[in-house]
């Protein structure tokens, strides 16, 4: 998939600071504006993927009224921490909660009781049978299929591959791995097996460089969350296997997007977490205001995924940098 495509129908205001689909606040409760709401975007790591997010939420912010918005990163990529997070907001008295959870199959029953008191959004990755009222982020699914069609693009003579990831029981990860072993079915490329770190970035290079010396022939990698990408990459380089061992990743991480541009990495799956952010506050906040409508009848809204190879990166990096203020 080319970017020009996909990004010009559907992105590129987007990567231009949202300048398409501004929305209009228009409902009030009085001649001040609407009534004030205390709405708060809850990730699940710290990664530099959420920064983009944050910049997603300052634009809702800004094409909203009288909306405030708390941007909460978890002190540790647990759980545990995330329900600290999040009862520390309800007992705050917030309003809406948009959250990326952690562990979704034993968090069904804390977001049914946030749910209870307050509007619960999931982004990023979902627990459909909770009590949330709306999805909003990636199909990982068909984000998999094409992190698999890159894998057979960059090995078009087939070879084992090995998967890293934080937690293989998140939604987004199961989804990912799901699409990507369907795309790769039939194919002449093997599925080691995945390797996962708990989000521990010192976890997730050692998982890698013990790949490359327990299976000397793997022949590629790939990695299905942010900051797999440069943990894999540099383990890659440290083993002097740069361009022998083929990677495939996830997201706009700066390292990731330097190693496409280089052709150390074949290719990665870009999602538009800037839309997450904004399309999250803004969404709760007309769902709020009586807005009904912003909720399909499906309760889910897809932001499409973006493939990023060489012939794209550059571009791609400076629309991204423009929407963060870069240079």
């Amino acid at each position: 998939m080319k970017l020009s495509t996909l990004l010009t129908a559907t992105a590129v205001c987007v990567l231009a600071l949202a300048g398409c689909n501004k929305s209009s606040d228009t409902s009030s409760s009085d001649a001040s504006g609407p009534k004030p709401l205390h709405l708060a975007f809850v990730t699940n790591n710290a990664a530099n993927f959420w920064t983009i997010a944050r910049r997603g939420t300052e634009q809702a912010v800004k094409d909203l009224q009288n909306v405030t918005v708390d941007f909460r990163i978890p002190p540790q990529a647990t759980a545990a921490e995330q329900k600290t997070t999040i009862d520390d907001l309800l007992a705050s008295g917030v309003d809406g909660i948009a959250m990326s959870p952690i562990d979704p199959a034993n968090q069904v029953g804390m977001i049914n009781d946030a749910a209870k008191q307050a509007l619960v959004f999931t982004q990023d990755s979902d627990v459909p049978d909770s009590d949330r009222t709306c999805y909003i982020g990636t199909d990982n699914v068909a984000a998999g299929h094409q992190a698999g069609v890159l894998v057979k693009q960059a090995l078009p003579n087939g070879g084992k591959i090995m998967v890293f990831v934080g937690k293989i029981d998140a939604q987004n990860a199961k989804d990912r791995f799901e699409g990507l072993k369907e795309e790769l079915a039939g194919s002449n490329v093997t599925i080691v097996d995945v390797r996962t770190d708990n989000t521990d970035t010192v976890k997730a290079k050692s998982n890698v460089t013990d790949t490359l010396v327990t299976i000397p022939d793997i022949a590629g990698l790939v990695g299905l969350w942010s900051y797999n990408g440069p943990a894999i990459l540099n383990a890659v380089k440290d083993a002097g296997k740069v361009g022998q061992v083929k990677i495939v990743c996830f997201d706009e991480d700066p390292e990731t997007l330097a190693g496409v541009k280089d052709g150390s990495i074949s290719g990665t799956i870009v999602q538009q977490p800037f839309e997450f952010g904004r399309l999250a506050i803004t969404n709760m906040a007309k769902y709020l205001r009586g807005d009904k409508s912003v909720v399909p009848d499906n309760h889910k809204i897809i932001i499409p995924t973006l493939v990023i190879d060489k012939t794209t990166v550059d571009d791609f990096t400076t629309k991204l940098n423009a929407l963060l203020g870069k240079s």
